[in-house]
């Protein structure tokens, strides 16, 4: 079946997929994939640090089915279980609590369980909080009277008396021992927001929990956002019940003021809120993405960041005067990235570590708290991606790095008093390593995995990065691959200009004949929010482009300039005012320079990408029509008008001051071009890349006459895996599309 409609909407395809025998171990069918459990990761247990150099991880109850323990592995390896599934039994309750997160408090008799949680936005972010005494053995449930699942980012107190959480956008404490919850804010509503956060700092600055304890426990510093005024954006659910139902939310897209942000502090007993005076206003002039405490009680370092996102200052300021001062101020021509998790106090207190991209490459710095000095530790035509653990005692500073293969992340040691940098993973890790390191530094959880090999996880000594013991091997996984017909993979680095090289990988069918033609499908995204050329476990996307690969597709991956990878600041900024321009330039140059290669057939060339990899579906397939055929562009943003201040004025600017950009680089704009086949894929209910877009699309095809067709999820979100079967039939979907025009026969 061919769809030729201007506009048709794919419910059910007569076209059929063939599915192997369901005990043939070797070949890949999308209900192996996204049907069963054969190919789902073990779970990795989630590792709490304990300050003796042991920690916890939740381990199955061996007396209550399905319900978990806390249990402590000392450094020796023995356990013992801290708190049984039994002692979170509630007062009539037929099971334990379930564990979402536990924490404990510093003397580790109080532990504060999350569960019964529920999603905000992206992550489960509002529950109910139970507080557990191992001395009393006693379990209470914090809260009193508020309704189920309705509390946010509880924490104990250092001094351990007191917890704090958010409830409908206020700050409440109570006493540990019991006592109803005093407010600490009463002015929380819709649009007045304590201790957490509204709907763009979340997505784009990753801000959630909003509030942070003094290290004494005796105040509390937190962002109140006033979010009045804001435009807000209804989504429409058409199916949960009789009558739709509306789902209004400020979401201030290009160009409209955001919501009013200030940073207060409040002691625990009570009283006014102090709040800091920033000069300027904090709708259409800067934002507050970062702020803790400056390693006392006395003092805050907060992060400051201009509307343009081109100018960060960090700032110290005295809580009881509410004096500022800047210490060091980055400015770039293009774009400053947040620093997420360098800065750690060192020396004393007296100078502060930074990651700072100022000559050309992210180095490590250390910064003089009295703002006079800032000096570069690591040098080298390389980025220090993230700092993972500074070693006071001893002088040390673990960093994620990848100096020769940008693909790939590694750990390595700053030693301080040698100025001199070393390389801490194993040669035969290759791949991608992460690490998370104990509070003493001397033991860590190292987890590895490649492209095409599943994540194991460990404990391991430093520095000698000894194995202490194992944690998950995937071994049902490993197993399960392994009797796959094996799938050649090449990752590669294409020249498309003078010094202009691009990483990617390529999957290629099994027994792959160099003599012959195959189709080529590109996954795309090349947006400056995300790397999709990577040495690690792609999870089922991976799995899928191998199925595609076992049904006789080459599938290739790219990765433009502007992408965050670790090729220097120059490589990176290059998107600068060309998102969409730039990335699709050098997605379709890269393209062509493989079609150079005798196996590859340029009859036959597709697309595909998801978010930003849908808009470059679009304007690739829009762009250069003679060079794709076919495009399957899931949530994508067709105009960058319509999506939200804070990533796209990152990137592009203010569209009042480079409105002839936007227009350039938006999809939208060249929809002429279109002579292939074109499906949009969208979820009615996507909060971040709005369905409104392709419907503005819609009718741009439609005024132009063009034909293509469209899915629309009902209320599905930006991931559109809600419902029973969703990304099944979603992967099925885009399979029948890919069948039908591009027909994957070896010629």
């Amino acid at each position: 079946m061919r769809c030729t409609a201007f506009l048709l909407v794919l419910v059910v395809c007569s076209t059929t997929i063939a599915q192997a025998p369901p005990n043939d171990p070797a070949k890949l069918t999308l209900d192996r994939i996204f049907g069963s459990d054969e190919f789902q990761s073990d779970r990795t247990p989630a590792v709490k640090w304990l300050k003796g150099g042991g920690y916890t991880v939740t381990q199955r109850s061996k007396t209550h089915k399905g319900s978990d323990d806390i249990v402590e592995i000392d450094r020796a390896g023995s356990s013992r279980v801290l708190v049984a599934a039994s002692d979170l039994m509630p007062p009539n309750a037929k099971s334990p609590l379930a564990i979402q997160s536990y924490e404990f408090s510093q003397d580790q008799d109080l532990v504060l369980i999350y569960t019964n949680t529920e999603k905000v936005w992206r992550q489960h972010t509002r529950g109910d909080y139970w507080i557990f005494s191992r001395s009393t053995n006693k379990l209470r449930k914090l809260g009193g009277h508020f309704e189920a699942s309705s509390l946010m980012f509880a924490k104990i107190s250092p001094d351990g008396t007191h917890i704090g959480y958010v409830h409908a956008n206020n700050i409440y404490v109570e006493p540990v021992t019991g006592g109803p919850p005093v407010a600490l804010t009463r002015d929380g509503s819709l649009d007045r927001i304590n201790g957490t956060f509204d709907w763009v700092y979340e997505e784009e600055f990753g801000c959630r929990d909003g509030w942070r304890w003094s290290p004494d426990g005796q105040q509390i510093a937190y962002w109140q956002l006033n979010s009045e005024g804001v435009p807000k954006f209804t989504l429409v659910d058409n199916t949960t019940k009789k009558y739709p139902v509306l789902k209004s939310f400020s979401y201030p897209k290009t160009g409209e003021r955001n919501s009013a942000c200030r940073i207060g502090i409040v002691a625990t007993s009570g009283g006014e809120t102090k709040w800091l005076d920033m000069p300027g206003d904090s709708r259409t002039e800067y934002y507050l993405p970062r702020m803790e405490w400056a390693g006392n009680s006395q003092e805050l370092v907060i992060q400051r960041i201009n509307r343009l996102q081109n100018a960060l200052t960090v700032i110290l300021a005295d809580v009881a005067t509410g004096q500022q001062k800047p210490l060091l101020t980055e400015r770039d021509a293009t774009w400053v990235d947040i620093d997420d998790d360098s800065l750690d106090w060192v020396d004393d207190g007296k100078k502060f570590t930074w990651i700072s991209e100022r000559n050309g490459w992210r180095h490590l710095y250390l910064a003089a708290r009295d703002g006079t000095k800032i000096s570069r530790m690591t040098s080298g035509e390389f980025d220090v991606i993230r700092v993972v653990y500074v070693d006071k005692m001893a002088g040390y500073i673990y960093f994620i790095a990848s100096p020769k293969n940008a693909t790939q992340r590694y750990l390595y040691r700053f030693v301080i008093a040698e100025q001199k940098s070393e390389r801490i993973t194993p040669a035969k890790m290759e791949g991608w390593n992460d690490y998370q390191i104990s509070p003493n530094g001397s033991q860590c959880m190292h987890t590895h995995s490649a492209f095409g090999t599943p994540p194991s996880a460990e404990i391991i000594s430093l520095p000698d990065h000894a194995t202490i013991r194992t944690l998950t091997t995937n071994e049902k996984l490993v197993n399960a691959l392994s009797a796959l017909a094996p799938s050649p993979v090449e990752f590669f680095r294409v020249e498309i200009q003078d010094g202009v090289q691009l990483d990617g990988w390529m999957i290629k069918p099994p027994h792959f004949d160099s003599t012959k033609k195959y189709p080529l499908l590109f996954h795309v995204y090349g947006e400056p929010a995300g790397q999709a050329v990577t040495d690690r476990w792609g999870g089922n996307q991976y799995l899928w482009h191998r199925f595609l690969a076992q049904e006789g597709y080459i599938v290739a991956c790219v990765d433009n300039r502007g992408t965050p990878a670790p090729r220097g600041r120059d490589w990176r900024k290059a998107a600068y005012r060309r998102v969409g321009t730039l990335a699709s330039e050098e997605q379709s140059a890269a393209a062509r320079v493989l079609l150079k290669r005798p196996y590859l057939d340029g009859s036959r060339v597709g697309v595909w990408g998801w978010s930003g990899g849908g808009s470059m579906t679009l304007n690739l397939l829009f762009r250069y029509p003679e060079l794709y055929q076919t495009g399957m562009a899931v949530a994508p943003v067709p105009d960058m008008h319509l999506y939200d201040t804070i990533y796209q004025e990152r990137y592009m600017g203010l569209p009042q001051d480079n409105d002839a950009d936007y227009v350039k680089g938006s999809p939208i704009t060249h929809a002429a071009g279109l002579k292939g086949n074109l499906l949009l894929v969208h979820g009615t209910g996507d909060d971040n890349c709005h369905y409104q877009g392709v419907e503005i699309l819609t009718n741009k095809l439609i005024e132009l006459n063009k034909p293509f067709s469209l899915m629309a999820y009902p209320n599905r979100s930006h991931s559109i895996n809600e419902g029973k079967n969703t990304t099944r039939h979603l992967y099925g979907l885009l399979t029948r599309y890919l069948r039908e025009h591009l027909p994957a026969e070896a010629r």
